[in-house]
């Protein structure tokens, strides 16, 4: 089955979300800058902590060229508070526990792992400019490398 994906052009699905303190933030309170939204699987787990490490190591030139960041996943928030804090995080995290925002990002479904296939979140990250569309839609990317890889997509 083939599974939903936003392409470049495409508006990006409004969303309202809590953050790590349990903050209610809307897509539409980034308007008029550039946003990267990164999906990922669970905090914590080696792989995402490695990708948000990379992201947070990187942060200063991200905002530098124009772009805020956050990360979703389907944590609840206390999990997001305590991964945000361990790591020292210098963006926010949201926990979408429904994965409504997931799927209507494109960033749940079918996965492949080791050959046994299942629906799951899959690592994704979906660039919006100021106007609110989707200027970069990356799916099924790896934690190691993949902020070096944006960075490249972007010029920055």
């Amino acid at each position: 089955m083939d599974e939903f994906r936003l392409v470049e052009g495409d508006r990006a699905p409004e969303f309202s979300l809590q953050n790590q303190d349990g903050k209610k933030v809307k897509l539409s309170d980034y308007a008029g800058r550039g946003l990267i939204v990164f999906f990922f699987p669970a905090a914590s787990s080696p792989g995402c902590t490695k990708e948000a490490s990379d992201f947070n190591d990187n942060i200063a030139d991200l905002r530098a060229a124009g772009y805020e960041l956050v990360g979703i996943s389907p944590d609840p928030v206390d999990k997001l508070k305590r991964f945000w804090l361990n790591q020292e995080l210098d963006f926010n995290l949201f926990s979408d526990t429904d994965l409504a925002v997931h799927k209507s990002f494109g960033s749940y479904g079918e996965k492949n792992l080791y050959g046994r296939i299942y629906r799951g979140v899959m690592r994704s990250t979906i660039v919006i400019d100021g106007s609110g569309k989707v200027a970069l839609a990356l799916y099924n990317v790896k934690a190691t490398g993949h902020v070096q890889m944006l960075r490249r997509k972007l010029s920055i």
